[in-house]
């Protein structure tokens, strides 16, 4: 368990769990409906993954499906069908407006599918993938930064199947990572990717051993992250995720440095670092206060 300075906010869709030092596993735990979230759960983990930036305990996260079968099976449709029926209803005069819910809760989050689709953040986030990862569910491993896929793992972007399409924040990240074509073969012809399809489109990270080592193997990495300055963690993903989002190759270099340099230099644990590597010790870093 870890050693929180604060508590987390509650998480009745999420199980929360702490398997190594500085690391946070969150499992979503709705293994009935294949995991998939209605838009409650979106608010949900936006404000768990805004506490987990915050606490200092914390330095990486590893999110997981509960159950076995699917990681994510994007958007709960059977809420988006019980919605469609009441607005039906609304019109044709048998039920009242009042008993539609409110329109800013029938949305996703600024940080998108999970909080993670379009997420920012300061932190890195892990996805351990273990199952199906459709829709939705693959646009949160989209916006994770690392993947490691079971070998069982299936990622597809069904959404135009169903009259939809992928509007969390996928279609864009998928392009950049796979290239165009691979992208709208998925996104416009319904193919659905196995795990080593994903690692050999440069999407997933590595294919684990067994499905039952998918988490313990995405654990690892994110100890293996832990285990560094937690300031150079922050300023390098900030690094990697403005060259990937942004147009310019040097415009995302100098973001970066202007909103982390000198508060990276003027830290702890540079100092600690470097101390440490002259001593040739192991160094003991502090909580990051970027």
């Amino acid at each position: 368990m870890a050693s929180l300075t604060t508590q987390p906010p509650a998480t009745p869709t999420y199980i929360l769990s702490y398997p190594a030092q500085y690391v946070l596993l969150v499992t979503i735990n709705r293994p009935k409906a294949m995991n998939s979230l209605p838009y409650a759960s979106h608010w949900e983990a936006d404000a768990l993954l805004q506490w987990f930036d915050a606490e200092p305990s914390l330095r990486v996260a590893v999110l997981t499906g509960g159950g076995g079968k699917a990681f994510c099976a994007g958007q709960d449709l059977i809420e988006q069908k019980d919605l469609a029926n009441l607005r039906e209803k609304i019109a044709r005069g048998e039920a009242k407006k009042e008993e539609m819910p409110d329109r800013t809760t029938l949305t996703h989050p600024p940080s998108g599918f999970m909080g993670v689709s379009r997420r920012a953040g300061k932190k890195p986030v892990i996805a351990a993938v273990n199952g199906w990862a459709m829709g939705g569910g693959f646009e949160i491993c989209l916006g994770c930064d690392m993947i490691v896929a079971s070998p069982n793992a299936t990622f597809g972007l069904p959404e135009a199947m169903r009259g939809l399409y992928a509007g969390a924040g996928g279609l864009s990240r998928l392009v950049r990572l796979a290239g165009m074509t691979i992208a709208s073969e998925i996104a416009m012809s319904g193919r659905f990717l196995s795990a080593q399809e994903a690692v050999q489109y440069q999407i997933a990270n590595r294919v684990s051993k067994t499905h039952d080592s998918c988490v313990p193997e995405a654990v690892e990495l994110a100890s293996k992250i832990a285990s560094l300055s937690p300031d150079a963690i922050i300023v390098t993903r900030h690094g990697l995720r403005q060259s990937w989002e942004t147009a310019s190759v040097e415009r995302a270099s100098q973001e970066t440095e202007l909103r982390y340099g000198a508060l990276l230099r003027d830290g702890e644990n540079i100092g600690i670092g470097l101390r440490a590597f002259a001593e040739k010790k192991s160094p003991q870093w502090v909580p990051s206060k970027l």
